[in-house]
């Protein structure tokens, strides 16, 4: 059955009930859709590559590397799941039914909170590393750190659950049968950006300013340490050097995150009208694109990534004590 204009209906029988099926896309949507699939596939291939790296190889079992693993695991389930039905959204109807479409918008709040929330956590890594390095080792464990990681998935879950129970008359499901969309109230709306990106992003932005100025102060200091001695820089300097160009990295980490959620934030400000225009509505594939890129950052600045990597390419992680081998 048809309907005016000559669209045609997800489901027929329902009639007016019925949302109209998605109009056969352009050539910019076929050519978007292709780019997005590719990145949905790139995104899966490398975060999987940094999930069996530190997964595997013992060497890799640090705090840190922890947290990273883990937001790995969440970049992954991006390109798995996050990119594929997006794609599925804009080129037909939603066939499978209103229980799955909440799944499905369960899901993004999850991995997106639980992003932001990895992002404090190494933030606030770095600023115990940098800022007091004497008791790093004994206030960051490898234990703590899981223990963190749990907590900071167990309360994306949580406040997801929570989030969608913030008006009583929310979340408001589909207007008509065959799209899956959630609406949500612009009070639930703000909360969500208050707790999920104005005070993380805050925190991150706070802890990096000062980790940066104590790391420039430490570069100084170690520069004119050198200069004064003509022995070799002792173990503590080398220490502070590796330190020092970890939260360089972890800095670039940072800051690609705060470039590809600002814009999505920034424009979801603007409501529903000015987000649902095509062009605007685009900056929601920077939060997809942003899981892609992180694994870039890894292969540029980590060395053990890039050894790893190699490894696991040529299938040597399945020989016997491959755990042990030394990447760093």
């Amino acid at each position: 059955m048809e309907v005016e204009g000559g669209a045609e209906l997800c489901f027929p029988e329902l009639l007016n009930a019925s949302c109209r099926k998605p109009t056969p896309p352009g050539s910019e949507a076929v050519l978007l859709n292709i780019l997005l699939s590719s990145v949905s596939v790139l995104t899966v291939a490398l975060n999987l590559l940094v999930i069996i790296s530190i997964s595997h190889f013992r060497q890799l079992h640090t705090p840190t590397n922890i947290l990273l693993l883990s937001l790995a695991v969440s970049d992954f389930l991006v390109g798995l799941l996050l990119m594929p039905v997006e794609i599925f959204l804009s080129t037909t109807c939603w066939i499978f039914g209103d229980l799955l479409c909440s799944l499905y918008h369960y899901v993004p709040l999850i991995i997106t909170s639980s992003s932001v929330g990895h992002v404090v956590l190494i933030s606030v890594d770095r600023y115990v590393a940098i800022c007091d390095p004497l008791h790093y080792t004994t206030r960051v464990t490898v234990t703590r750190v899981k223990l963190c990681v749990c907590v900071c998935w167990f309360c994306s879950s949580l406040y997801t659950i929570l989030f969608s129970e913030v008006d009583p008359t929310q979340p408001q499901s589909q207007s008509c049968y065959g799209e899956c969309v959630i609406l949500l109230g612009y009070i639930t709306k703000f909360i969500d950006l208050v707790l999920t990106f104005i005070l993380p992003i805050s925190v991150i932005i706070i802890l990096y300013m000062i980790v940066f100025m104590v790391a420039v102060s430490q570069a100084r200091a170690m520069r004119s340490h050198v200069t004064a001695v003509t022995l070799q820089p002792s173990v503590a300097l080398t220490t502070k050097k590796s330190e020092l160009k970890a939260a360089r990295t972890l800095g670039v980490l940072v800051a690609v995150f705060l470039m590809c959620f600002c814009p999505y934030y920034g424009v979801s400000l603007a409501g529903d009208n000015f987000f649902n225009n095509s062009p605007v509505y685009h900056v929601l594939y920077l939060l997809y694109f942003n899981s892609c890129v992180n694994p870039v950052i890894y292969a540029l600045f980590y060395p053990w990534f890039r050894k790893a990597v190699k490894l696991i390419v040529t299938l040597q992680i399945l020989q016997p004590g491959s755990r042990e081998a030394n990447v760093l």
